[in-house]
């Protein structure tokens, strides 16, 4: 008998690389009657993993009440049903209004973690954020926009503390955080990196320091799916953790 056919399963697809996501996802996934997947996000090459004859869903197509229909009739009908979520849900990862939605049905969930981006990006790079001496403590935040920051969250005050920080969700805005993250603390000639879509097949990496990196990402045409690195963190390498990388802030690669 099925045991998972009485709950939703939000599996983690990992930051994009299709063998990034955890065994226990894959086994979900590869298992499902009825898959919706973060289109514009999720890499679809995970789709190869599901079953022929799984029925598979694009939300970038659909809205919350949508999503949350073909979850409700998927269980009513006995079947597997995974939400494949990009990266890891816990990280903006928008899946606290489908857990209320479910509650209210009577739905039961679960959730398998995945690999988060921003932990793919660190490995593009093979740095590590929590160096000796350098830093012992990682900030995740993103910049104001259509959803709103609490004050006291703003880049400046985080940037106070000029330890490893990525900033989520803000790319196309980098002049302004650039400009907030010199106005809290951090030197001008701090590293600083922008990678779009970690671990992807096409992966791009643009490094620098807050003087130069808005002009290097306006020149890649890099405006989404991309997630800023700051802190001397960078300037580092799993090879020597104490050896600054003096060439860091002129290297550049597409």
């Amino acid at each position: 008998m099925n045991t998972n056919i009485n709950k939703v399963h939000f599996v983690g697809a990992g930051p994009g690389d299709k063998e990034l996501i955890t065994l226990k996802g894959y086994k979900l996934l590869s298992n499902a009657d009825v898959v919706i997947y973060a289109g514009s996000l999720v890499n679809p090459a995970l789709l190869e993993y599901c079953k022929e004859g799984c029925e598979i869903h694009d939300s970038a197509y659909m809205n919350l009440q949508e999503i949350i229909d073909v979850m409700e009739k998927g269980i009513k009908e006995g079947k597997s049903v995974v939400r494949l979520q990009t990266g890891d849900f816990s990280i903006y990862g928008s899946i606290r209004e489908q857990v209320e939605d479910l509650a209210k049905l009577d739905i039961d969930y679960d959730c398998t973690p995945g690999v988060s981006s921003f932990l793919g990006a660190s490995s593009a790079l093979g740095v590590e954020y929590t160096v000796p001496e350098v830093s012992q403590s990682v900030v995740i935040t993103r910049m104001e926009g259509r959803t709103p920051v609490p004050p006291k969250e703003s880049i400046e005050s985080f940037a106070q503390h000029q330890t490893s920080m990525v900033i989520f969700l803000s790319v196309q805005e980098i002049e302004k955080v650039v400009e907030k993250l010199i106005a809290g603390g951090y030197p001008k000639t701090t590293p600083i990196a922008v990678v779009y879509k970690a671990t992807w097949p096409d992966e791009k990496v643009v490094k620098g320091t807050l003087e130069d990196i808005a002009a290097k990402v306006k020149e890649n045409n890099i405006k989404k799916t991309a997630l800023i690195m700051v802190g001397e963190f960078l300037g580092t390498t799993y090879n020597n953790s104490k050896l600054y990388d003096k060439d860091f802030k002129h290297e550049y690669r597409k």
